[in-house]
């Protein structure tokens, strides 16, 4: 059996660090299935890109066969069958929200363009970086060789976040939450769905009662956590957005629960009057060909219908603002 080669963007950075020894070790691919981690950096951090590798080498791990490191994107994605693009322009002090889609839209367009040159023609992509679903708006319309259904962006961290707040507010754990939905952008505009969600099998309204927690404690928190972490820790959210991405790829590679979904940021087909080719996160389950579908015929209440309005805003006014990135 061929290895599977995956490729990780800024490989470097603290989110790939947690993230490269569980892709490497056999739990996401399985022990029998080799790995070639194929490593994106800047020319800037190849030093330190370089010391990774040698980390990686001293784990000894038993399933990763190869490192590849380079800052070539051609080389970064030659033959890879999964594309983690983790790497991203960060925002720095008194830049405007629209200046870093720019900037990021640059790079996510030679990216775009590299995968569909050389990435193997059965190649996943998870964008990890921020902000996450105009990257992947981006780097989907300048490599549309790819199909659609291959793109992805990742909201499996809001997911996990909005799954662990109702478990703590019921008391129960978090395995006994589900149906969760992150609706829309991974950004403050993000719509975590109470409404649809259950607990042990419950209307989650049913079982947390205080409708005044869940609009006004629970949707703000989840909608800010990335900004609280920064305030604790001084630092970005790390070990839990490696988390996210990695169970985001277990996912798409293993069935749905019975009665679950998960949250995806994915191509639109024009499912919830999403206009078609945004990248927008919706209740996913992973089809018998591996695809992630949307989940048809959900409701939403007046408050969560007007949370969806304004996080769909957003993204249509970023693709507006990286229009000039979008290959025609």
């Amino acid at each position: 059996m061929d290895p599977i080669r995956v490729a990780v963007t800024g490989a470097a950075g603290n989110v790939a660090y947690a993230m490269l020894a569980r892709l490497a070790c056999g739990e996401v691919f399985g022990p029998n299935r080799k790995v070639i981690l194929q490593l994106l950096e800047i020319p800037q951090a190849m030093q330190s890109l370089e010391g990774v590798a040698m980390e990686l080498d001293d784990c000894s791990f038993s399933m990763l066969q190869d490192i590849v490191v380079t800052d070539d994107p051609n080389r970064a994605f030659r033959d890879c069958n999964w594309a983690l693009l983790v790497g991203s322009f960060p925002r720095k002090k008194g830049m405007e929200r629209k200046e870093l889609l720019s900037i990021n839209g640059g790079i996510f367009v030679g990216q775009g363009k590299a995968l569909a040159a050389n990435a193997a023609k059965d190649v996943r992509i998870l964008v990890v970086g921020n902000p996450c679903n105009t990257n992947c708006l981006v780097a989907y319309n300048n490599g549309r060789d790819i199909p659609a259904e291959r793109w992805t962006a990742m909201t499996r961290l809001d997911h996990n976040r909005a799954q662990n707040a109702l478990a703590k507010k019921a008391g129960v754990g978090n395995e006994e939450v589900t149906q969760v939905t992150i609706w829309g952008n991974h950004s403050n505009t993000q719509y975590p769905d109470f409404t649809n969600a259950r607990i042990q099998g419950q209307p989650a309204t049913r079982v947390i009662t205080d409708r005044n927690w869940l609009e006004n404690t629970f949707v703000p928190q989840c909608q800010k956590r990335g900004a609280a972490v920064i305030e604790k820790r001084g630092l970005s959210s790390a070990l839990s957005a490696a988390n996210g991405a990695i169970d985001h790829v277990k996912s798409w590679l293993h069935p749905t629960p019975a009665n679950d979904w998960v949250s995806a940021a994915v191509i639109s087909k024009g499912e919830y009057n999403v206009p078609a080719g945004l990248v927008f996160s919706y209740p996913c389950r992973r089809d018998q060909q591996g695809v992630f579908r949307a989940v048809e015929g959900l409701k939403l209440d007046e408050f969560g219908q007007k949370k969806f309005e304004a996080t769909l805003k957003e993204l249509q006014d970023e693709r507006e603002d990286v229009r000039d990135k979008l290959s025609s």
